[in-house]
């Protein structure tokens, strides 16, 4: 196998300075002290203190199947866009309320913006399809009740990162199938789409990522269960990779690194996408891995990159609907 792409400059430097902690795999044995590690590590911030001093409405908001976090900038009248956003963390770690700060820096201030974060149900103590069907009732919860929100139900954005992004993917593909809710576009970063860890980049990237194949497959084991995982039954639902049908779905934007182990698998997707008559924004960052942008939160790498982000969602949200 080739070597590796290169790392840009400033996030080699960010991920050698994680130290040896970055190779210690996820596995079976360990996975609930990782991720009661993640837990301690990642303090939920405050309704108070995501209100930033006023300048976001914020409220906690519980529906009869699942938690949702409300943003929006205060002063704003009329409906909203709405980004109904999901977080990262493999399936297993992660929360609502901490990808929030960011998501409102970047997004919801700039181009006045709602937004609905959601406390999905982590694996393993919940398998698939119990974190979707959380993410797809949330997102009919928000269409049936848009008015009290105050958010536009025609320009709903499904986005997620890493297993968000992959969460993003597959309720676009089941609400379409269901007839639910039509999202105007769906921002996918650097998603986990593919369970069965065969990807080039998979195998070229693993150990030199901040990510590696063991740690995948245990998260993907947790999330599946055993009967399922390594399966050829593995529905699309579960991992978008596997869909065979991309007919029909929303405008997507999708964005790996050259140097992540999920590079192949979003290239593929957007390709997918493409051939299937759909409109997909790729871009493939050059030297980035997985996570990168918090990693390298300051370098020129990560100014363009997230600056693009905002740009795909501003045309998005400016073209007329209907």
């Amino acid at each position: 196998m080739a070597s590796p792409p290169p790392f840009d400059p400033e996030v080699r430097a960010a991920v050698e300075a994680l130290g040896a902690g970055r190779h210690e795999p996820i596995t079976a044995a360990n996975l609930a002290a990782r991720q009661a590690r993640d837990a301690a590590s990642r303090p939920r911030p405050t309704v108070e203190e995501l209100r930033d001093g006023g300048r976001f409405e914020v409220a906690e908001l519980r529906t009869p199947e699942v938690t949702l976090v409300s943003a929006r900038p205060a002063g704003l009248d009329g409906p909203l866009p709405l980004l109904y956003y999901l977080h990262g963390g493999a399936m297993v770690m992660g929360n609502a309320w901490s990808v929030l700060p960011t998501v409102l820096r970047e997004w919801a201030g700039p181009l006045g913006l709602a937004v609905l974060s959601v406390e999905y149900r982590l694996a393993p103590a919940v398998r698939y399809p119990e974190p979707l069907e959380d993410a797809y009732a949330g997102l009919v919860w928000a269409a049936e009740n848009a008015a009290e929100l105050g958010v536009d139900p025609g320009r709903f954005v499904i986005g997620g990162k890493s297993a968000g992004g992959g969460l993003a993917a597959a309720l676009a593909l089941l609400a379409r199938d269901r007839g639910g809710p039509v999202a105007l576009g769906q921002m996918l970063l650097s998603p986990m789409l593919d369970d069965r860890l065969d990807t080039y980049s998979a195998r070229q990237m693993s150990g030199v990522d901040v990510w590696d194949l063991t740690s995948h497959a245990t998260v993907w084991q947790a999330y599946l269960g055993d009967g399922l995982f390594g399966s050829a039954e593995v529905p699309p639902y579960a991992a978008p990779a596997r869909a065979t049908d991309l007919s029909g779905l929303p405008s997507a934007y999708v964005e790996v690194g050259s140097a992540e182990m999920f590079r192949d698998e979003g290239v593929a997707y957007a390709n997918a996408l493409w051939r299937a008559g759909g409109q997909a924004e790729l871009h493939v960052w050059p030297g980035a891995c997985h996570g990168s942008d918090a990693l390298a939160r300051h370098s020129p790498l990560t100014h363009t990159t997230r600056a693009t982000r905002t740009a795909w969602l501003r045309r998005l949200l400016d073209r007329p609907v209907g």
